[in-house]
């Protein structure tokens, strides 16, 4: 057992699981990331694993079919696919954004529709937010649903869905007239069922195609454009129009803890594939790990998948404790994504020219490295929401 991302105090229960899916990731995704990030191949034999496994429903409750995991159980499971390829953790990761949200705001009818079929992975959902002029500035969305007797129609274009076109469901936040001064209350989230796949894939929806990337490749990211496209009232998530936002931003929170767990799993590998390399590399007579260079190099990067693995696991604690978590959740998502780029940046440099070659993985994990530090929000958008936070809870009283 490595020293690394050790977590205290999990049950019996937590363990094994992590124990399964440490061996699956061992057996079934390492050996065969290289060659299906290269190709850029959708990795449909370990989705089905994972579907055998359970994993897609590890946080739905059992009531709905699932296992009834923790937030915290969920991010050491990301932290662990991650570790193997991140492209396999994108697969789930919207997925159990979406399913928590249901799971958390969803009407009782809109439970038993979704989450059954959620948890075998038969549905599996995407989560849009993005559109092409804007990231960030939610509040700005254009995207519009107007209300057209007891359906809606739907106008406007999203960006960068992950799984856009490999998922059947879509959580979606678009503009409605809610008549609301605040932008944001003028906000709703619907819950769009599609066929799997690309073109026009449902009236009044179109995902184009695959957008290409510099990395985090298998896994699909594309557009969707919608035009005229009508969908019932009864989609609307919680029947509640208007508090889309505040359904997103709960989601979002998980997802800031997701891409902290899959930092904190690249950053582990890396870490792996120095420490092994420098222990096997050799220069003026011995080992470059005995150079105290080199050395320093792995003490500061352990260092560095320590303390953001601890700030991960301490976030997702949070959420499952109920509380608050928004400036913690930040403060884990920056510090990981920024130590996942410096900790693959110098397992890179510690493989010298090898580093640069597509034989080794690390060349894969330095492509990867840099979309967390953009995903669920920049980190200066995290700075934002961490220093807001804190000014509220240490207001001046003077």
């Amino acid at each position: 057992m490595a020293r690394l991302a050790q977590t205290a105090g999990l049950t019996d229960i937590q363990s094994e699981i992590l124990a399964t899916v440490r061996s699956f990731v061992d057996k079934e995704v390492i050996p065969h990331a290289q060659e299906l990030e290269h190709a850029d191949t959708y990795p449909a034999d370990i989705v089905e694993g994972m579907k055998e496994m359970g994993l897609f429903g590890l946080t739905i409750p059992e009531s709905y079919g699932g296992l009834g995991e923790s937030l915290l159980t969920y991010a050491l499971v990301v932290e662990e696919i991650a570790r193997g390829w991140m492209s396999v953790s994108g697969v789930i990761n919207t997925h159990f954004i979406v399913a928590h949200m249901i799971s958390r705001h969803g009407t009782e009818e809109q439970k038993k529709h979704f989450l059954p079929r959620m948890a075998t992975g038969e549905v599996r959902g995407s989560f849009s937010m993005s559109e092409p002029d804007l990231g960030s500035d939610v509040a700005a969305i254009k995207t519009k649903a107007r209300r057209d007797g007891d359906d809606y129609v739907i106008d406007g274009a999203k960006m960068w869905l992950t799984n856009g076109g490999s998922s059947n469901l879509i959580a979606l936040l678009v503009r409605t007239d809610e008549g609301a001064e605040k932008a944001h209350q003028n906000l709703t989230t619907f819950l769009v069922e599609k066929p799997e796949g690309f073109g026009e894939v449902a009236p009044g929806l179109t995902i184009p195609g695959k957008i290409e990337k510099m990395g985090y490749k298998g896994v699909d990211t594309t557009e969707a454009v919608f035009d005229g496209f009508r969908i019932g009232a009864d989609k609307v998530l919680g029947a509640a129009p208007g508090k889309g936002f505040a359904y997103m931003m709960d989601g979002v929170e998980v997802g800031r803890v997701n891409v902290a767990a899959r930092a904190c799993g690249i950053a582990i590998r890396a870490f792996e594939l120095a420490v092994e390399y420098a222990q096997q590399r050799k220069t003026f007579g011995k080992p470059i790990a005995e150079h105290q260079a080199i050395a320093f190099k792995l003490a500061e990067m352990a260092t560095k998948v320590e303390a953001a693995h601890l700030m991960m696991v301490n976030a997702a604690r949070l959420k499952d404790s109920g509380a608050r978590n928004d400036v913690e959740a930040g403060m884990a998502k920056l510090i990981a994504s920024e130590y996942c780029a410096e900790v693959t940046q110098e397992a890179f440099r510690i493989h010298g020219g090898y580093g640069y070659s597509k034989e080794y993985e690390i060349e894969r994990l330095m492509r990867e490295a840099p979309f967390l530090l953009i995903g669920e929000g920049t980190s200066e958008i995290q700075k934002t929401i961490i220093s807001r936070g804190l000014l509220r809870e240490y207001k001046s009283r003077g």
